[in-house]
């Protein structure tokens, strides 16, 4: 509610500087979610060509490697205080002509409300409260987005309501960055390289170590060498990691060796990947990297990745967790939510023997 009354204590400022708004053609496109979100913002930032953002700062590494994205403000460094606020916010006012809100939370909708721009495309969500009501007054357009909805192609329908996913590519860092070091990823020729997340940014759809020994018993007798990702806080799951699946001799260790905007190039040398909902599946989808997904909790018919996929539900579990609404805590354990099952994990192996096969042909 503070933002709807800041709102309307600048209103009469806003409707002063609307006769100064000149048509600049520039694109503002507010999305202030994580990793795997972003991903999924940039067919929608491919086909503007170029654009401003306004995004979280955990993804400022992925974003300042974007040849489609000009200026860009990270929401965290204007939420610290009131003058912080109305600073971006002037920044803001009448600087564009189209403004896409993809991500309709309180301090994103004040933002785009206060714009003056003469197109305004704003999605509307499950999560809406009524005194958004206000914010949503300042449309040009409003978009319908539901639980049964890929938010990739809401998205883009916020450009043009005629565009499927299908329309314009995903990608994590456009061009695709290519570090200026050496990564420590040996070359493994003969291998199928597998990347591994094991654990998310909601810790809570972290897969349970020994459902990972579960996948590594199953893929045992192909020639697998397997690359853990992940930031150095993840420690703890990583001695659990090696705990239940043991010292297999074919397992590479990155925690904490990559910095985020390393990532997406290190898991285009992945072969296949394999992870929970998180923003590496997400990376390895725009890389066009084959990826089995255990989707837990989360709901695979709302956002999902679309290309080469493997996507494995816990039987009997209806989703609880989506992109709107997203809890850290579930009813069921993680043993529940990720286990798999004998036809899952013959699945699996199917799956990852085929990229075998592929490899040899290519080959």
């Amino acid at each position: 509610m503070s933002y709807v009354i800041l709102f309307i204590l600048l209103l009469p400022i806003k409707f002063v500087l609307k006769p100064f708004q000149k048509h600049s053609g520039r694109n503002l496109v507010i999305q202030t979610a994580k990793i795997g979100d972003f991903v999924n913002i940039t067919p929608l930032l491919q086909y503007l060509g170029t654009s401003d953002a306004l995004l979280s700062r955990s993804v400022r590494a992925l974003a300042c490697h974007d040849d489609t994205l000009a200026d860009v403000f990270f929401i965290e460094e204007h939420k610290g205080g009131l003058v912080k606020k109305i600073r971006l916010a002037f920044k803001l006012i009448n600087r564009y002509s189209n403004v896409y809100l993809l991500h309709p939370n309180s301090t994103n909708l004040f933002y785009a409300a206060l714009c003056n721009a003469a197109n305004k495309q704003f999605l509307s969500v499950y999560t809406r409260k009524w005194y958004h009501g206000i914010f949503y007054l300042t449309a040009t357009d409003c978009l319908e987005h539901s639980r049964d909805t890929l938010t990739l192609e809401s998205y883009l329908k916020l450009a043009d309501r005629t565009l499927t996913w299908q329309s314009a590519p995903k990608h994590a860092t456009h061009p695709l960055w290519h570090p200026k070091r050496t990564l420590p990823i040996a070359d493994a020729p003969g291998k199928i390289k597998i990347g591994i997340s094991i654990s998310a940014g909601n810790k809570a759809k972290t897969i349970p170590a020994t459902v990972w020994a579960q996948i590594f018993t199953t893929l045992s007798t192909l020639p697998c060498v397997f690359y853990i990702f992940g930031p150095q806080d993840e420690q703890r799951y990583l001695d659990e990691f090696y705990q239940a699946v043991g010292d297999t001799g074919n397992i590479v260790s990155l925690v904490g060796q990559l910095q985020l905007d390393e990532v997406p190039f290190a898991i285009s040398r992945m072969d296949c990947y394999i992870a929970s909902d998180s923003g590496n599946v997400y990376i390895a989808d725009a890389q066009r990297v084959p990826v089995v997904c255990l989707a837990g909790p989360c709901c695979m018919t709302e956002q999902r990745p679309l290309g080469q996929t493997l996507i494995l539900a816990p039987e009997g579990i209806a989703p609880t967790s989506f992109i709107f609404s997203a809890p850290y805590r579930f009813e069921h354990s993680p043993l529940r939510l990720f286990a798999l099952t004998a036809a899952d994990c013959s699945d699996i192996f199917i799956f990852v023997a085929k990229l075998i096969h592929k490899e040899k042909s290519n080959g």
